[in-house]
């Protein structure tokens, strides 16, 4: 029934989500799901909201939830007014695509990055331009020094997770006070510096987040993000024109505990970070070169093992981790860090594999 499609549909590739599998006893460690579940403050609130208010629309500004993220950057200075919320990550980088990333000259980001960018840039209409990262497979800011309308990049980079420090970003935003920059830090929990602290100075400044890995909600689709008023401004009114209520009652009631909750918070990622130092330490014993990591991930390869091979050979296992077949990276393996105890399942299958 294609002859009905509309002429961008013919044109688009879509996005290739990471495989959910549906039978159970895998250990997957694929699609970079935190290991450990929400904050049980997370389930009794959503509990508390599962009332007869569920016949209402939710609030369309969501100034509740986007008062409390600002709390969380009282340090910085935020505002609620600074704040736009969205139906995960990936609906708030959509808006910003359209809202703030549309012009003339050409969008950049890197060659290798998060790769729903070109497909919003297929769905769109919006001309790019890839900047390819360094042999080290890391962003050098001066390569960003060429005509554009925008630029956006995840810090840490998916999937190598590699970061950016604040010192290179502020180099990176001084140099082009006219462009707007995204910077998506879906991984930026795991030990990376946000560029929040960098908004107030730089109203060109989007930064991105999600509830999806840090506080373990994928599964209830909740993001935000931070800018000068001016950026929200744009984005909400995108939001407006397309759908006014993207946020419901039970994912605001359920993300204002997670973000309230930080002790449990810091207890989860920390966990994460210890388990992601001790899987790169076991990979490298076993000869994988590993790229530096501030995400909840790795990306690795084995000089003598090919990855299709071992990703193939893992699944055999019951092991589950993304392998791209892209160009420059499809050696690698991106693998999410699991429990302690699916990391040591990983480590020793990879140790038979490798004979």
């Amino acid at each position: 029934m294609s002859q009905f499609w509309s002429q961008v549909v013919h044109t688009l590739t879509p996005y290739v989500p990471g495989e959910q599998p549906k039978v159970q006893d895998l250990v997957k460690l694929n699609t970079n799901e935190n290991p450990y579940g929400p904050s049980p403050k997370v389930l009794e609130a959503i509990r508390a909201a599962t009332a007869d208010t569920l016949r209402l629309y939710p609030d369309p500004n969501a100034d509740q939830l986007r008062a409390v993220i600002a709390g969380c950057y009282a340090a910085q200075g935020i505002e609620p007014r600074q704040v736009f919320v969205g139906n995960g990550s990936d609906e708030v980088l959509a808006l910003a695509f359209l809202a703030l990333l549309k012009h003339d000259r050409p969008l950049l980001f890197p060659d290798v990055t998060y790769s729903f960018y070109p497909v919003y840039c297929g769905l769109y209409g919006i001309h790019y331009e890839q900047v390819p990262l360094d042999d080290a497979f890391q962003i050098q800011v001066g390569d960003y020094d060429r005509p554009k309308g925008g630029i956006i990049f995840p810090n840490p980079n998916a999937p190598t997770g590699c970061w950016l420090t604040l010192d290179a970003l502020r180099e990176l935003l001084e140099s082009c006070p006219g462009t707007p920059v995204v910077v998506d830090e879906a991984y930026v929990d795991f030990g990376a510096e946000s560029a929040v602290a960098l908004v107030h100075d730089h109203p060109n400044l989007l930064v991105v987040h999600t509830l999806s890995k840090g506080r373990s909600l994928a599964g209830l689709r909740l993001g935000f993000a931070i800018g000068h008023p001016e950026l929200i401004e744009g984005l909400n009114r995108v939001k407006n024109s397309f759908n006014s209520y993207p946020v419901d009652r039970l994912a605001m009631a359920g993300a204002m505990a997670a973000l309230e909750d930080r002790a449990y918070f810091d207890r989860t990622r920390g966990a994460v970070m210890a388990s992601r130092e001790g899987l790169v330490a076991d990979l490298r014993a076993l000869g994988f070169e590993v790229l530096p990591s501030a995400a909840n991930f790795v990306f690795t390869r084995h000089p003598r093992r090919d990855g299709a091979d071992l990703a193939a050979a893992l699944r055999e296992r019951r092991i589950l981790v993304r392998h791209f077949r892209l160009p420059r990276i499809d050696q690698f393996l991106r693998i999410s860090i699991g429990t302690e105890a699916q990391c040591r399942t990983l480590v020793e299958a990879l140790r038979e594999l490798l004979g």
